[in-house]
């Protein structure tokens, strides 16, 4: 089945190339349009400040940081758990760059942006003109948003993970592949009773019958006439 990998970063400004860094990253891995509940979690010491503006939005401080691991430390664990698999981020031109700053910084090759789908750009499509931040594409689908009062690397990316499968079409709550199973879209509140009615039949017309008959009539040594 199809390994994809749900990606965020949370990081101490917007640009790598004026000195920002990343300190922490989240992944979860999505296999066959299920959570399977393996992830990656890491946060990094950036080896420098942490803004003011950047702390109000996630909250991590340099106190505690400055005992983390830097990158170069967790970039095996971070390549091991990605592999060579598809990447899912919310504007992925964000956090690839960050992540191929630090990549070709320690010698590594970039990874290539089509190895990325972007959340934000498959909202838009789907949805134009309306808003596509994680926030507004949970209210959206109905993700609980309660354990979001920061930005958070893991939790944005386990939210994330969740909205892609909807924006797919519809996450499978259970592995149980019935006809009693319900999506996150068909809750028991919503969800209508249906009724299934009995298969028609139709009757061929004679001269269907005859006009099969004659075309068979045509075909050379049929497979069907063989002796096995």
């Amino acid at each position: 089945m199809k390994r994809e990998i749900v990606l965020d970063t949370e990081t101490t400004g917007l640009d790598p190339f004026s000195g920002h860094r990343i300190v922490e990253i989240g992944c979860v891995e999505v296999t066959g349009g299920i959570r399977t509940g393996s992830v990656f979690h890491t946060y990094l010491n950036p080896e420098r400040d942490m803004p003011e503006e950047a702390f109000r939005v996630h909250g991590i401080a340099n106190d505690f940081l400055k005992d983390k691991p830097v990158f170069s430390e967790k970039i095996d664990d971070f390549l091991a758990f990605i592999k060579q698999d598809q990447l899912v981020i919310h504007n992925a031109s964000f956090d690839m760059r960050f992540i191929n700053w630090e990549l070709e910084n320690l010698g590594f090759p970039p990874i290539p942006m089509s190895r990325t789908t972007d959340t934000v750009t498959m909202a838009r499509r789907k949805f134009p003109g309306a808003p596509a931040s994680l926030d507004a594409l949970c209210k959206r689908f109905g993700i609980d948003l309660t354990a979001r009062t920061k930005h958070g690397a893991l939790l944005d990316a386990e939210l994330l993970s969740d909205v892609y499968l909807e924006l797919l079409g519809g996450r499978q709550v259970t592995f149980a592949l019935n006809a009693n199973a319900t999506s996150s879209s068909e809750t028991s509140e919503t969800a209508t009773a249906r009724t299934f009615l009995p298969a028609r039949e139709f009757a061929i017309a004679a001269e269907e019958l005859a006009g099969h008959e004659a075309l068979i009539a045509t075909l050379k040594n049929p497979l069907w006439l063989e002796k096995p």
